[in-house]
């Protein structure tokens, strides 16, 4: 199989529930963590997840377990899901 064809039919665990309201709603959760390390992300197309910081460099991605990793070589340092920064960033943006 190559590998297009094994991106567009495989699923990942940590995907979850692949319906497109799902997907949306999770990316939508993502972009907001990410968005306080000055990264974003998009959903392209229902297959694949695009990651892109500030200056336009973006990373292609196949699932959700793969962009924390993606996320953390665009920001050039570990991304810690604990920060309390980062948790005051999700609070004031509820």
């Amino acid at each position: 199989m190559c590998v297009l064809c094994n991106v567009l039919t495989s699923t990942h665990w940590a995907d979850g529930d692949d319906t497109r309201r799902a997907r949306v709603l999770r990316t939508a959760l993502v972009s907001k963590v990410l968005s306080h390390y000055g990264l974003s992300v998009r959903d392209s197309a229902g297959a694949l997840y695009l990651v892109s910081d500030r200056k336009g460099r973006t990373v292609v991605v196949e699932d959700i377990a793969k962009l924390w990793t993606a996320s953390e070589t665009l920001a050039h340092r570990p991304l810690d899901p604990l920060d309390p920064a980062l948790c005051e960033h999700l609070a004031s943006h509820d």
